[in-house]
């Protein structure tokens, strides 16, 4: 399994991986970035995080396996995802270097062998990396309950507690606030 940032050279993995899953290949993650999601689904979404990717802009990582995409984290400053502070699900008092985990998605071909704990420490090295003080993320708690995969792409409270992430708060009944220190 190799781990690679989401740049110019593996955008053609993302667009590989996401092709896998109407979803996913709607939404292409930026669900938390913009208002227009749902108007811009598929091509519109594609487009607009691929002008971010050609940009520089920092916004995952890929997991690769034989050169072929199984599996991907969002994860980038905050402040990259407007809608977060929008919800109270996902509203936070974490100060300005504090990076989000915002998505997962694991291929279903690489499910159930631990890539999601993968991706989840890939994100926080990939933002310690860059200069993030703390990685925060907004999981499912699914209580020992299997869910379907469409319902995780917020990743597990049992992934980001097994990564060494702090339970904040309950939000819910179903979801949490998580949080990494990184200094």
């Amino acid at each position: 399994m190799r781990l690679a940032e989401l740049t110019r050279d593996t955008w053609p993995s993302l667009a590989e991986l996401f092709s896998a899953n109407k979803t996913v290949g709607g939404c292409y993650c930026t669900w938390f970035m913009r208002t227009e999601v749902r108007a811009e689904w598929g091509e519109g979404n594609k487009r607009f995080l691929h002008e971010l990717v050609r940009a520089g802009e920092p916004l995952g990582v890929l997991a690769l396996d034989d050169d072929r995409p199984v599996g991907w984290v969002a994860v980038a400053p905050r402040s990259t995802y407007p809608k977060l502070d929008r919800s109270k699900v996902t509203a936070s008092d974490a100060g300005p270097d504090t990076w989000s985990v915002t998505c997962f998605f694991v291929h279903r071909s690489a499910r159930g062998r631990g890539l999601a704990r993968t991706l989840v420490d890939a994100a926080v090295d990939f933002a310690r990396e860059r200069g993030a003080t703390t990685v925060e993320g907004h999981p499912v708690d699914t209580e020992g309950q299997k869910k379907a995969s469409g319902d995780l792409y917020h990743g597990t409270l049992d992934v980001f507690l097994s990564a060494g992430f702090e339970l904040v708060e309950r939000r819910g009944t179903r979801r949490a606030l998580v949080r990494k220190e990184l200094t």
